[in-house]
């Protein structure tokens, strides 16, 4: 709230945006990719090539059959406590979804993301509710189901449609500029990509890397783009000490 009104509650300087890393932080619901594609390296046959939008998950439930429950379908939702949870209630009111599928509320996110993981590696169907960028969607093959476009009026009222994309933003303290000025030369030129956060998280997943490994990383893995942000020399540096 501090950030959004451009002042730190702690002083009277307030921040300074410098623009977008990336513009696009995601938020959805996934299925594995296979389903639709099918996947030959895998020996793993499209078992739902029609599915693309939420509203053909009726004609499908009965691949996402809840153990508990096998008359429907199984949705992993957010965990208690998250907003995305009251979302996705809403969601399933507006599409029209409860006879079809039930809601799964794992406990923990490392629960919901276990689930993810532990589908995808066995291959078999998966239906839930997951964000980007993070590790789990560098390292794995998931396509979001098309929803209507996001509409403030519609979220206001149902939430039947896309989540609204979100912009990571780089903020500085109002008097870098001054103090630094190089410093925040070098931040507004910086920008990424969603796809590429994803990859770095799963980097950082699989290596058990600390950030400044990532860093590293990243370096060696996107010199053509992050040469971009630097002059000459510094890019030269940089190389060196890698």
């Amino acid at each position: 709230e501090g950030l959004a009104k451009g002042k730190d509650p702690n002083t009277d300087e307030g921040f300074v945006h410098l623009g977008a890393n990336f513009p696009n932080s995601l938020q959805g619901w996934w299925v594995p990719t296979y389903m639709v594609k099918g996947d030959a390296k895998r020996g793993i046959k499209a078992t739902a090539p029609g599915l693309k939008s939420v509203f053909d998950l009726p004609k499908y439930w009965k691949l996402f059959k809840d153990p508990e429950d096998p008359s429907k379908g199984r949705f992993y939702s957010c965990i208690p406590g998250w907003s995305c949870k009251i979302v996705n209630d809403k969601k399933f009111d507006a599409y029209g979804l409860k006879k079809s599928f039930n809601i799964m509320e794992p406990g923990s996110d490392a629960a919901l993301a276990a689930s993810m993981v532990s589908a995808y590696k066995k291959g078999k169907p998966w239906l839930g509710y997951y964000w980007a960028p993070t590790w789990i969607l560098g390292k794995l093959d998931m396509t979001m189901l098309e929803e209507p476009d996001y509409d403030q009026k519609i979220w206001d009222s149902t939430k039947g449609c896309a989540y609204p994309a979100v912009k990571c933003d780089i903020i500085v303290y109002k008097k870098l500029p001054e103090w630094a000025p190089d410093v925040v030369e070098f931040l507004k030129k910086y920008e990424t990509t969603l796809d590429i956060n994803n990859k770095f998280l799963a980097y950082m997943q699989d290596n058990k890397a600390s950030t400044e490994d990532a860093a590293k990383w990243f370096l060696k893995e996107y010199e053509s783009l992050w040469t971009q942000w630097v002059s000459p020399d510094v890019a030269a540096k940089v190389k060196a000490a890698l």
